[in-house]
């Protein structure tokens, strides 16, 4: 009988870690792995944040994989197989996939391939700015065998209980480890061996989020783009890509109100944003944006 590819989900909110996570275990776990990405955004930031690893990677983009990219992601699993012969599949889900039906998918239609288990990370400073569980968070954290508590070092230890307790509300069944930049025991992470059945969802998929893309070739500003990050209205959660400066090329992470900038080389800026009703904002945004322009 021939073995089944284990094959590992990454869940999560926006901007909780997932891409982290993946970056981290690219490096520290010595197994051919085969990746498949899921974005939230027209442009796809986080796979070309991976490439370059000696990784195989597939895309799938335009939709959400738990629902209406079901097919693509099916036929997607089944190329890799064929093609790439990897020892671990791991999926990244967008931060608004709806696991327990992405799951149901794997364990009904691809019968090739095992379910290791689902991993979900948690934005511990995200959870102190907005307490409220949204609908899609409180899925992502019912479906895990594993959730990471990432971002510890963000939030006081009094705040840290508070949400641990909330988690376990939801899901008492998860061990919760608690990191800083998703930085963890690669060996936690995988052989949990998930031996529960998923029933099949009641599956509605109303996304709470939604986003548009700004590119450019310009070389931009870089303490008026500083002072744009640090503006952004409340309404976008969520903002990532990369930006030239004169300087030098970035990687943008920005989160709740929180942002970075690394290195990273990229040909032009490209940008992604995201949160609740956030199109609205769109003109607005990229005018600001294009007064940062050198």
């Amino acid at each position: 009988m021939k073995t089944r590819t284990p094959i590992t989900v990454i869940t999560g909110p926006l901007g909780s870690g997932k891409t982290t996570l993946l970056r981290y275990i690219l490096e520290t776990v010595p197994r051919k792995i085969a990746i498949l990405m899921n974005e939230f955004g027209e442009i796809a930031i986080d796979s070309k944040v991976i490439e370059g690893k000696n990784i195989q990677i597939a895309e799938l983009g335009g939709g959400c994989v738990c629902c209406s990219l079901a097919g693509e992601f099916e036929a997607a699993v089944e190329e890799i197989l064929e093609t790439i012969h990897p020892e671990v599949i791991v999926v990244e889900t967008t931060g608004v996939a709806e696991p327990d039906a992405l799951v149901f998918d794997i364990q009904e239609t691809l019968p090739q391939v095992i379910l290791d288990g689902v991993i979900t990370t948690i934005d511990a400073d995200g959870l102190v700015k907005y307490p409220n569980i949204g609908h899609t968070s409180r899925l992502q954290i019912e479906g895990a065998d594993f959730i990471l508590l990432n971002k510890v070092d963000l939030v006081e230890e009094s705040q840290l209980k508070e949400i641990e307790e909330k988690l376990i509300q939801i899901n008492s069944i998860a061990p919760i480890v608690k990191t800083e930049r998703c930085q963890v025991d690669p060996d936690l992470l995988f052989g949990l061996n998930r031996d529960r059945i998923q029933k099949p969802p009641h599956h509605v998929h109303q996304p709470e989020f939604d986003s548009f893309s700004y590119t450019s070739d310009h070389l931009f500003h870089r303490s008026r783009f500083e002072s744009f990050a640090d503006n952004l209205e409340s309404e976008v959660y969520r903002a990532k890509g990369f930006i030239r400066f004169t300087e030098g090329n970035y990687l943008f992470n920005f989160v709740a109100g929180r942002w970075e900038l690394e290195p990273f080389e990229s040909e032009k800026t490209e940008l992604v944003f995201i949160g609740k009703q956030v199109q609205t904002l769109q003109s607005d945004i990229i005018q600001r944006l294009q007064s940062c322009e050198e």
